[in-house]
């Protein structure tokens, strides 16, 4: 156990989970985006949408989208700030199975046309777990680096990427796979201990049956 599990984050408040945690969900989405987010469907689930504009959970997730920690003194106005960067963004439900009440689905669509999906929850304590991308299962927190990978579910891809990764100095901590169905599609998530370089993600990428895949640098 240390500091953070004791006191929490440090953050604008007023709730570790409706607050920090959504500021951080919207961060770590736009980080695995890649790209400034352009537009943004926002739907909500569980407590966040019935308690969730009362925390401000709803300028949290935006302010995350505009690349804000969840320290940051410019949360409240994120709304005012999106609008100058000329984001577009709406608000909705979801009814999601098997997730945390605190949970959201974002659709997200980046400056360059590029989109992505995700679903995540906030347990509490600033803590986040990312459930679903692009409708594949996925379980990380973003906490150590990350290395996720979408690619056909065919032999080769988690060995190749491993090799990869290995030829990069990066040691994999922990390793999960999904897919959809037999032969279908297949996502791989790498937590690592060190961050991925670019260039390997891009090498990556490039291989045969990968459909994409990105990395996100440890949060903690």
């Amino acid at each position: 156990m240390n500091l953070y599990d004791i006191m929490g984050p440090v953050m604008v408040g007023p709730s570790s989970s409706h607050t920090a945690g959504a500021v951080r969900i919207g961060l770590i989405s736009r980080k695995l985006l890649g790209e400034q987010v352009q537009k943004a469907e926002i739907l909500f689930h569980g407590s966040f949408l019935a308690t969730g504009t009362g925390h401000g959970t709803d300028r949290a997730v935006i302010a995350g989208l505009l690349g804000m920690a969840q320290d940051d003194l410019r949360i409240p106005k994120s709304f005012e700030l999106a609008r100058k960067q000329g984001m577009e963004w709406t608000f909705g439900r979801a009814y999601l199975k098997d997730v945390h009440p605190n949970s959201v689905k974002l659709r997200l669509t980046g400056e360059s046309g590029r989109n992505l999906e995700i679903v995540a929850s906030s347990p509490g304590g600033g803590r986040v777990e990312i459930c679903q991308m692009d409708g594949l299962s996925t379980t990380f927190s973003g906490d150590i680096p990350v290395l996720i990978v979408h690619n056909e579910d065919s032999p080769g891809h988690v060995a190749a990427a491993a090799s990869l990764l290995a030829d990069a100095g990066i040691n994999i901590a922990s390793m999960r796979l999904s897919r959809d169905q037999r032969n279908g599609s297949a996502v791989m998530v790498l937590e690592c201990d060190q961050e991925i370089p670019e260039e390997t993600v891009r090498m990556i990428e490039n291989m045969k049956g990968i459909q994409k895949a990105a990395s996100l640098a440890g949060m903690d």
